[in-house]
C-alpha cells in the first residue's frame, strides 16, 4: 500500500519535512518512491515556501492509489486538491477511570447542594 507521508529531515530542535509517497510500510525517514514537496513548520503560516507541493504529481499518486497521512491531508485540503477529512475523535484515555469520574460528579453534587443552601438562606 502506498502512502504520501512526510520525512523528517534537518537539525536537531530544527525541523524540516519532505512529503514523499512511499511504501506504507518502510520506515518514516527510510526508503521513498518519489518527494512530492517540502514543509517547514519554522516559517510563518502566510509564507509562500512553508508548504510547497507538486500538484501535477501528488493528483497522480492519488489516482494510483496512495493514502495522504492525517497532516498530508490537511495540507492537500488547504491546497484545494481534495476534500478536508473530518478530526478524528479524542481518545478516552487522558480521561479519569469511571470511578473517579462518579466521585468527581457526587462531589460536584455535594458543592452545588451547598451552595443552594447558602442561597436559600
Amino acid at each position: 500500500m502506498l502512502a504520501i507521508r512526510m520525512t523528517r529531515h534537518g537539525a536537531k530542535k530544527r525541523p524540516f519535512f519532505h512529503i514523499v509517497v512511499a511504501d506504507s510500510r518502510s520506515p518514516r525517514d527510510g526508503r521513498f518512491i518519489e518527494k512530492l514537496g517540502t514543509y517547514n513548520p519554522l516559517l510563518p503560516r502566510e509564507h509562500a515556501q512553508r508548504v510547497t507541493l507538486d500538484k501535477e504529481r501528488i493528483a497522480h499518486w492519488l489516482k494510483a492509489g496512495a493514502q495522504p497521512s492525517d497532516r498530508v491531508a490537511r495540507f492537500l485540503a488547504q491546497a484545494e486538491m481534495m476534500k478536508p477529512r473530518e478530526r478524528r475523535e479524542q481518545t478516552k484515555k487522558p480521561q479519569p477511570r469511571a470511578k473517579a469520574q462518579e466521585r468527581m460528579k457526587a462531589a460536584a453534587g455535594a458543592a452545588e447542594g451547598g451552595e443552594k443552601e447558602a442561597a436559600a438562606s
